[in-house]
């Protein structure tokens, strides 16, 4: 892939991305301000302006990296974590299950609306992919950054899923367990990235995504139904 071509594809994805992670982040603060912990609120963090949420290693390194190295063939992102005092939320338990569970929701949500975009695009203007078309140079160009939108958003859903803390999926399943299951499971979190990685480098992590992965696409299908006979 020459470098026209790879700064081409991350012009593409570059938004998406960027969108993804900023609102997958602001969803965490904004739940857990609402369940009584408002310690993003106060350190500036429920913005949607993404200077505040980048990070300099997950944000803009690592995608550059995972990109050139894979031949365009990958990329993936991350934020700087939201900070969230679990101890200041009503109810911790349950209201820890909400706040993890808000950012892959987020996600759910920009990709279903994603879908809906792209479905819009193409019956308005259903010539976009010809070449001489009035609208192609703007149209086709926000349609491939839809269509990956709806391809990372999943991703990022499932990934951050896996139930291993401190990825939202773990803390869901801590949040959900009797207290004695629950702390000894807790226990892993200082360990689970590096559980990921090893999961990633061996290949085992997508037998773990992939079922989660099926789940958002289900959801997201249901959430579409209602407006099948629109679209």
């Amino acid at each position: 892939m020459d470098i026209v071509q790879i700064l081409r594809s991350l012009s593409v994805a570059a938004l998406p991305i960027l969108i993804a992670i900023t609102f997958h982040e602001v969803a965490h603060g904004w739940v857990a301000d609402k369940r009584g912990d408002p310690t993003a609120k106060e350190m500036g963090r429920l913005t949607l302006n993404p200077i505040a949420h980048i990070d300099l290693m997950g944000t803009i390194i690592m995608p550059i990296m995972l990109f050139i190295l894979s031949s365009g063939s990958f990329i993936f992102g991350s934020a700087k974590p939201v900070p969230v005092n679990f101890g200041r939320l009503k109810n911790p338990r349950v209201d820890a299950a909400l706040v993890s569970a808000a950012g892959p929701g987020a996600n759910i949500v920009i990709a279903t609306v994603s879908i809906v975009l792209i479905a819009v695009i193409a019956r308005l203007y259903p010539s976009t992919h010809e070449a001489d078309s009035m609208f192609s140079k703007v149209l086709i160009p926000v349609e491939q950054m839809l269509r990956y939108s709806v391809y990372f958003n999943v991703f990022l859903a499932a990934f951050n899923l896996i139930p291993i803390p401190p990825l939202d999926g773990g803390r869901i399943v801590v949040s959900l367990l009797p207290y004695r299951q629950a702390y000894q499971y807790s226990r892993i979190e200082p360990y689970g990235i590096l559980i990921v990685l090893a999961l990633w480098v061996t290949g085992m992590a997508q037998y773990i995504i992939t079922p989660i992965q099926k789940v958002v696409q289900f959801l997201i299908g249901m959430i579409l139904m209602p407006l099948g006979r629109i679209l």
